[in-house]
């Protein structure tokens, strides 16, 4: 849903640089709350995640399980309570951007922040807020030789349109629930691989029981292969990926054809280059101050769960609190002429005209 830049910070610093009031990076529930809590301030931002889609913990790695403790809302699951958040946010528009890494950041002369990422992308940014939860969740990989060669092309780490991968030969690499789904969701296809296998180094599987008996019965009915073993090697001729190498069960070598590899091993969270920020840190956590929970360095905020303070509670309603107290700081640092009395959105007419609702009569 995100629009290509918000209004607030379509203004380029340069050819190749976008300068925006605030940079938050991570858009699962604390960024994206925060990002709406910016907007209701008149602050544009620009959201950065290095997963593909936002959402968070709350997509990648329980999409479909019941979250209980969300205020208001009796229960909804992962994926529901990402939607709610993105159709909350949709009035102020933030600028999304998805596969990203923040690979450096520098306080500049004004005071401002360059910020780049391993895309390429180059932010001026008044503020960053980071809200990378245990840190950027990147995708595990195998051990493989050669691995980055083909990712992108013929190694995936999400199974995206089964459609895409007709007639193929593809190996599954993983053993939980998000691998199941994947083989299952490619083997209902329209038009589906002409091979599908499922490549674990046990002869066990882990997900809920209906699950694993709707696997049990796609196998048994000869559309899907399960090898249980272990992957050694990539098998390529010139510039083409054409199997993996494995040992079986017995330890014997095999080789098992593919045309795609789809690496599904879950996630790491990695604080990557923030951990070289000079920002203050404790057992790899963020100091910061709770009246703006800004950080050891001026005009860098943070929230959620990659935070520290005395009473923390890693709980997704206290990261919104946490966002809400944070885009407060950065509208202090950046607009402190328009710090004055709190708005409240049920009679505030600016507010209300930022949400696009009619004011009560």
């Amino acid at each position: 849903m995100a629009a290509a830049e918000s209004s607030a910070s379509a203004a380029s610093a340069g050819p190749n640089t976008l300068r925006t009031d605030c940079v938050i990076i991570g858009a699962g529930p604390a960024g994206l709350f925060a990002a709406f809590e910016l907007g209701l301030l008149e602050l544009g931002c620009h959201l950065l995640d290095a997963l593909p889609e936002p959402g968070g913990q709350c997509s990648a790695l329980y999409p479909d399980k019941p979250i209980y403790d969300i205020p208001a809302i009796g229960v909804c699951s992962g994926r529901e309570l990402t939607q709610r958040l993105l159709d909350q946010l949709r009035p102020v528009q933030p600028a999304m951007h998805f596969g990203q890494l923040v690979s450096a950041l520098a306080l500049q002369a004004d005071g401002r922040f360059d910020l780049r990422t391993s895309a390429g992308l180059r932010f001026d940014s008044g503020a960053v807020l980071i809200a990378g939860g245990a840190g950027a969740f990147l995708p595990r990989k195998p051990k493989l030789d050669g691995l980055e060669r083909f990712e992108g092309s013929q190694v995936l780490y999400q199974c995206g349109a089964p459609d895409a991968l007709a007639g193929q030969q593809v190996v599954v690499l993983g053993d939980d629930e998000a691998a199941i789904t994947a083989v299952l969701a490619l083997a209902g296809a329209a038009q589906r691989p002409s091979r599908i296998t499922l490549l674990h180094r046990r002869d066990s599987l882990r997900g809920p029981p209906p699950l694993l008996a709707e696997f049990a019965a796609a196998r048994a009915a000869g559309a899907v292969d399960f090898v249980a073993g272990q992957a050694l090697a990539l098998s390529a001729t010139s510039s083409r990926l054409n199997g993996l190498e494995i040992a079986d069960a017995q330890g014997r070598p095999a080789h098992l054809p593919a045309d795609t590899l789809l690496v599904l091993l879950g996630l790491s969270p990695k604080l990557g280059p923030i951990a070289d920020w000079g920002l203050a840190l404790h057992k790899r956590q963020l100091r910061v101050d709770t009246g703006q929970f800004q950080t050891s360095l001026g005009g860098v905020f943070a929230v959620g769960d990659v935070v520290t303070y005395p009473g923390k509670k890693k709980l997704i309603l206290s990261g919104f609190h946490e966002a809400t107290l944070a885009a407060f700081g950065v509208q202090a640092r950046l607009r402190p002429e328009a710090v004055g009395a709190l708005q409240y959105t049920t009679t505030s007419a600016n507010l209300q005209r930022i949400l696009g609702v009619a004011a009560p009569s």
